[in-house]
Order: C-alpha cells, then sequence, then structure tokens
C-alpha cells in the first residue's frame, strides 16, 4: 500500500501503527521524527522504525502518508513544520484524543493544503508509554474514529482508512464536534477521575497505609492514572468545554449520592448502583457480540 510513511512520535501509538503495517506487510520503509534522538534510536533498534529523519523535509520527502502520534498540543506547529515540503498526493493523518482544537490548528498551520488533511483518534490503548510499550496487535478489534473534513478527498479518507484496517482496525466516522462531546464522557473524565482520586489519595498523610491496603478494585479504578501526565494535561485543555460540562454533570450525580448517603437511604443508593450495573452489563454484552460477530466475518 505505502512505499514510504513518516510517523511523528515513535512512542505507543505511532509505535504501533508502524508495527501493525509491517507485520501486514503493506510498507516498505517507515521514517520516525521525534522530539529526542535518543527515542528515535531505541524506536529503531527495535525494528519500530527503518530510518530515523534528519529533518521535517527528509521525512515529508516521498511519504505517502504522514502520521501526527504527539501530544496534541504539538499538532499546529508540526503541521506548521510540514506544511512547506508537503508534496501534492501526500495525505496527512493524526492520533489526537480531540479534534476540533486540532481541525483548527490544521487549517491554520496548512493553509490551501488542509483538504489533505484526514483527522483521525484511534481509541485504543495501554498505560505505559515510548518506543518499548508499542505492539503489533495494539489496535486489532479495536476503532478507529476519522473526522473527515469537507475539504478531503473520498479517495484520501478511504486510504487512511485502509491504513487502519490493515492494522486490524474497525473504522467509525464522527464530526469533529460530535467526536469531542462523546470523548468527553467516556474518556477524557474518567483519567481526570482517576488522576484526581489517586493524586487525592498520595497527598494524604497517612497514604503509605492506604496505598498499603488498596487492592485490585483501586488498582482497576486508577489503572489509566499511569498513562502520560503531558499529555492527558493537553487533552484536558484542548477539549476543556466538553469536560467542564461533564464534570458538572458528575459533581451533580455526587451531591446526589452524599445527599442519598446522608439521609440513609438505602434504596435510593441500590437504585443508582442497579442502574449502573445493568448499564454496565449490556455495554460488555454488546462488545461481546460485536466481537463475536467480527471473529465470525474474519473466519
Amino acid at each position: 500500500m505505502f512505499k514510504k510513511i513518516a510517523i511523528f512520535g515513535v512512542g505507543l501509538i505511532g509505535g504501533s501503527f508502524a508495527l501493525a503495517l509491517k507485520k501486514a506487510g503493506v510498507v516498505e520503509q517507515v521514517v520516525g521524527v521525534g522530539r529526542q534522538l535518543a527515542t528515535l534510536q531505541r524506536a529503531q533498534e527495535l525494528g519500530i522504525i527503518d530510518a530515523i529523519a534528519s529533518s521535517v523535509a527528509d521525512a515529508v520527502s516521498g511519504a505517502e502518508l504522514i502520521l501526527i502520534a504527539a501530544p496534541v498540543a504539538q499538532t499546529g506547529a508540526i503541521l506548521a513544520s510540514i506544511e512547506p515540503h508537503l508534496q501534492a498526493g501526500a495525505i496527512v493523518t493524526d492520533a489526537g484524543s480531540t479534534k476540533s482544537d486540532v481541525v483548527l490548528a490544521a487549517r491554520t498551520a496548512l493553509g490551501g493544503k488542509i483538504a489533505q488533511f484526514v483527522p483521525g483518534h484511534p481509541i485504543a490503548g495501554r498505560e505505559q508509554n515510548g518506543p518499548e510499550a508499542a505492539l503489533a496487535e495494539l489496535y486489532a478489534g479495536k476503532k478507529v474514529v476519522l473526522a473527515p473534513l469537507p475539504e478531503n478527498a473520498e479517495q484520501d479518507i478511504v486510504r487512511v482508512a485502509a491504513a487502519w484496517q490493515q492494522c486490524g482496525a474497525l473504522i467509525h466516522r464522527l464530526s469533529p464536534q460530535q467526536h469531542d462531546a462523546v470523548f468527553a464522557a467516556v474518556s477524557h473524565l474518567p483519567h481526570v477521575l482517576a488522576y484526581a482520586l489517586v493524586d487525592d489519595i498520595a497527598n494524604k498523610p497517612h497514604a503509605a497505609s492506604l496505598f498499603q491496603y488498596a487492592a485490585s478494585g483501586f488498582r482497576d479504578f486508577t489503572r489509566i492514572a499511569g498513562s502520560s501526565p503531558e499529555m492527558w494535561r493537553d487533552i484536558s485543555l484542548a477539549n476543556r468545554e466538553a469536560l467542564l460540562g461533564e464534570l458538572d454533570a458528575y459533581l451533580l450525580q455526587l451531591t446526589r449520592l452524599r445527599g442519598l448517603l446522608a439521609a440513609g437511604d438505602g434504596p435510593g443508593l441500590e437504585a443508582v448502583y442497579s442502574n449502573a450495573q445493568q448499564a454496565r452489563h449490556n455495554w460488555i454484552s454488546a462488545i461481546e457480540a460485536a466481537e463475536q460477530q467480527n471473529k465470525e466475518g474474519g473466519d
């Protein structure tokens, strides 16, 4: 599919994309770009990338697909550095967890070349970071949301989708605004809550004792607090309005639960817990059914 792909950011997300495409045998050369030479060298040692670009011009030259897999706050600067060297026919996409801000940055940075940028977001990850965390199977059976622009050619959207499909991903389409509203609720808010809880426990005078007795429930709930603070700082600020709305709604829910608890209202608490339990069961059942359907289709 591709003779050359350039990846800005060769950690978990960008590295897994490269490994998956290499495993599928659909890319001849992967060139890496990043802030830290040591990280790029490690990615090359691990076989994630084939070459380290000497410059942005070197990375972009001849690349048919360019993936930006860096923290979202860096997207605008990266696109601005790419723009003078972006050749006709080359496609740029990203893996950022927010889309409205990325689209705005892309319009500013790329100007008349905006049609060559197809926004994307793979819904997959791990709490580990860096090239060592990259997995060829990371995207298998996972969703990738594309948020195409009116200027995008359908053939370019299909080409980006096909690259992710070669990684084993399932393609969905949302507008940038729909994307940010959805993920504020089901991704960004949970990360904020996990970080807040662990920070609260860590700042208590008897934190060592609390962590000593924390078990699997605490570990499961707070797993995502092991994710990159830099990345989630950028995501939180980039999707600030939607995230504030979700935080306000959650605070109302906490206030409601506090009222039930203070009143000793057992039936009221149980009703909330039962509704949540059933909703989660329905969600897991739907996921399992979809996975089974995909497996049968693959067979």
